[in-house]
């Protein structure tokens, strides 16, 4: 199975908050990346947020549509995110949706993940294509 890894940069992020109440607040955020490495391109996500109101744990869960090329193919598709974090330890996960891949990026499977090292955000796709 092919892994595509490299860096991404947060261009855009627009919080939007829904639920303040007491114990944590839910926000939905709208994201944009730019990708550079084994993925280029550019990405749009939509994420849901749940911070505790300390601060000292949250997660998200969302969706992300990648425009660009993987190992030079060109197409897009989407992936689910999922994410924790409490004190120092976290984890986040993407999936690509099956049936989603477009162009040369048709039938493109798999998962990864992502790590936040001090706002220096790298991944990894480990996937298949038809």
């Amino acid at each position: 199975m092919p892994r595509a890894t490299g860096t991404f940069t947060v261009d855009g992020w627009d919080p939007q908050p829904y639920d303040t109440a007491e114990g944590a607040t839910l926000t939905c955020v709208h994201v944009t990346k730019t990708f550079d490495g084994d993925l280029t391109g550019t990405s749009t996500t939509d994420i849901i947020t749940a911070v505790s109101q300390a601060e000292t744990s949250a997660a998200y869960a969302g969706f992300e549509r990648f425009t660009g090329t993987v190992h030079g193919r060109k197409g897009t598709f989407v992936l689910h995110h999922t994410a924790t974090q409490h004190a120092e330890e976290s984890a986040l996960s993407w999936t690509v949706l099956p049936g989603s891949g477009t162009g040369e990026l048709l039938g493109i499977r798999g998962g990864g993940g992502i790590v936040n090292d001090g706002g220096v955000h790298s991944f990894h796709l480990d996937y298949e294509l038809d």
